[in-house]
């Protein structure tokens, strides 16, 4: 597969045109796990403008997942035998995926961006192993997903999932770990080796101390000890004194707000607009200048960031479309939101079993630099599990229900051909509805034709603006051969190059 090189040229200025099908599909691909052929057809048309700010505040109010009944649980909820336990544990954890997961699939941009952030403020389950800890942490992301960086950066770091993670729940003062307060500055906010000392570390690791009330070994909330904290004067990018956590906070936010601006608005656009932020040939340095500067102005507010990309040249950009290369979470959201396909906690549990056996494990990034992303996803071995899941998926899918993939193929045709004749019209529309870019050459799509058509039904019986002597005898929306045409059409779609981009 060729590797994209940015060539986006475009500027932040903001994008007034109408939306087309194709931009519209565009912005549903990067703000959540793409959507519906009647989304789209309710997006186009729209302006940039009313679609972002509608999304945005559909984020902005959107309540986090209910908390489950077990959520406050401690260990006196739990057997004392270690097998019942673990069993309880254990269906609790799948119970929060499959209702996280479900969110991925609904959410649009409020839990692609508690899933961005859970990927930058990284923990994982399988080093604290307590899902209460779990439920706190992802509502603190889903929170503040599109609210206030400095205020999610603050209260993730006192979640017990972090301080588990990062030592934190072990920093006494006369000890103090320096772990958190590395990571706080190396991966959180500025970046490795950006605008700190390693002396600077030292003495944030000493006003970081004092929460280690950990009660029994388990699933006891982490709280504060008074008696554990580290009273000594600290100095800290500069500033002198009896430095706590949240003075820590204050001192970072207020010393380096643009290194903050910079390394985060990078981060943004390096996942929402292209993974090379860096080539000279491009201006993407001026982009995330730009974004930067909105985001500091906006005392690090991240909705106002996310609108001014959103609505840019830059982000609509023909040059900005089909050049991320998909996760595996997007592989098979994208395609449950695209084919309208009905689905079960069945397949919400594939979805998360076959990401995890593609590297993306839900609640539990690859390590603290949590998932590289992009090209990392397409190596020799993954890019072939990439399409037997694919292929599993669908075939799950197909063996619910194969009606429902004529469905799919008339609403993608819309109205005026549901029923047409003509199999070219069907695979264009299906092809531009799962490949943003659609297919490289013409030789690809006649590829796909031939797929589609299958050698038992005979040219003649396809109608006569497909083929001269056309007969009309095949119609998409009676026939009894088309739902298996379409599953064989995706089949061969999703083992294309072009299928692997958003």
């Amino acid at each position: 597969m060729e590797y994209f090189i940015n060539c986006n040229t475009s500027s932040l200025a903001p994008y007034t045109p109408a939306l087309d099908a194709a931009k519209a599909a565009h912005l549903y691909r990067r703000l959540g796990f793409s959507a519906a052929v009647q989304t789209i057809e309710q997006a186009t048309g729209q302006s940039a403008n009313a679609l972002v700010n509608m999304l945005i505040a559909e984020a902005q109010n959107m309540p986090p997942l209910p908390e489950p009944t077990w959520a406050n649980w401690d260990n006196s909820n739990y057997p004392t035998d270690d097998e019942q336990r673990n069993q309880i544990k254990n269906t609790q954890e799948e119970e929060w995926r499959i209702a996280y997961t479900q969110t991925l699939l609904n959410n649009n941009l409020r839990d692609r961006l508690s899933f961005f952030w859970s990927n930058h403020l990284v923990t994982q389950l399988e080093v604290y192993s307590c899902n209460q800890f779990l439920y706190e942490y992802i509502n603190c992301l889903q929170r503040n997903a599109i609210g206030n960086f400095k205020t999610m950066v603050s209260e993730v770091g006192l979640t017990s999932a972090m301080l588990y993670y990062l030592d934190g729940a072990y920093s006494n003062g006369d000890n103090p770990n320096e772990n958190y307060a590395r990571e706080l500055y190396e991966l959180f906010t500025l970046g490795e080796g950006n605008g700190y000392t390693e002396e600077d570390i030292i003495e944030t690791a000493k006003a970081l101390t004092g929460y280690v009330n950990r009660g029994e070994i388990g699933c006891t909330k982490v709280t504060f000890d008074p008696t554990k904290f580290n009273t000594e004067t600290k100095t800290i990018f500069g500033r002198t004194g009896n430095w706590g956590y949240d003075d820590v906070m204050d001192i970072l936010f207020e010393e380096k707000a643009t290194e903050i601006g910079y390394f985060i608005c990078k981060k943004l656009y390096e996942f929402f607009i292209h993974p090379d932020s860096t080539d000279d040939a491009n201006n993407a340095k001026s982009i995330i200048d730009g974004l930067s500067a909105t985001f500091i102005a906006n005392n690090f507010e991240i909705a106002p960031v996310l609108s001014q990309l959103f609505k840019s040249q830059h982000f609509f950009d023909d040059e900005a479309i089909g050049v991320i290369i998909k996760s595996p979470f997007d592989i098979f959201l994208n395609l449950i939101n695209e084919t309208s396909f009905a689905y079960d906690d069945s397949m919400i549990r594939t979805v998360a079993e076959t990401s995890r056996l593609l590297s993306q494990e839900v609640f539990n990034p690859f390590d603290v630099n949590g998932w590289q992303r992009n090209r990392t996803w397409i190596n020799t071995n993954f890019m072939i599990g990439r399409w037997l899941t694919s292929e599993m998926v669908l075939e799950q899918f197909w063996g619910d229900k194969p009606e429902q993939f004529r469905a799919f193929a008339v609403a993608t045709v819309g109205p005026s051909n549901s029923n047409t004749s003509n199999p070219r019209i069907v695979v264009q529309a299906i092809v531009t509805k799962v490949l943003p870019k659609g297919l490289l050459t013409e030789q690809d799509f006649n590829n796909a034709l031939d797929v589609f058509m299958v050698e038992d039904i005979p040219d003649n019986y396809y109608g006569s603006d497909f083929t001269p002597e056309g007969l009309g005898y095949w119609m998409l929306g009676t026939s009894p051969e088309a739902p298996l045409q379409v599953y064989l059409l995706l089949l061969h779609l999703i083992r294309q190059p072009e299928f692997q981009l958003k």
